[in-house]
C-alpha cells in the first residue's frame, strides 16, 4: 500500500509541528528551563505526533478500501493502528 503525498500533507505538516516542538524540548533541556514547561512542550510533541500516525493509518484504509486491487488484509491493518497505541 502506497500513500498519496497529496492526501498526506495535513500529517506531514503535524510532523513538521512536532519536529519544532523537539527541537524546543532539546533546547530548554540545554538551557535547564523549568521542569513544567520542558513537560508541556514534549506532551505537545508527543501529541501531535500520535495524531500523525492515526491519520496516515486512517488514511491508508480509506484507500485500501476503495483500491480494487487491495493486497493488505485485515490482520495487517489492525496489526498497524495498535502499534500506535
Amino acid at each position: 500500500m502506497e500513500l498519496e503525498a497529496d492526501t498526506m500533507k495535513p500529517a506531514i505538516n503535524r510532523l513538521k509541528r512536532a519536529q519544532g516542538q523537539l527541537n524546543a524540548v532539546i533546547r530548554m533541556l540545554e538551557e535547564g528551563s523549568d521542569c513544567r514547561a520542558v513537560v508541556t512542550q514534549l506532551s505537545a510533541a508527543s501529541k501531535a505526533i500520535d495524531r500523525a500516525g492515526f491519520s496516515i493509518i486512517a488514511t491508508g484504509l480509506e484507500q485500501c478500501l476503495k483500491s480494487e486491487d487491495s493486497t493488505a488484509d485485515r490482520a495487517e491493518m489492525e496489526k498497524l493502528f495498535l502499534s500506535l497505541a
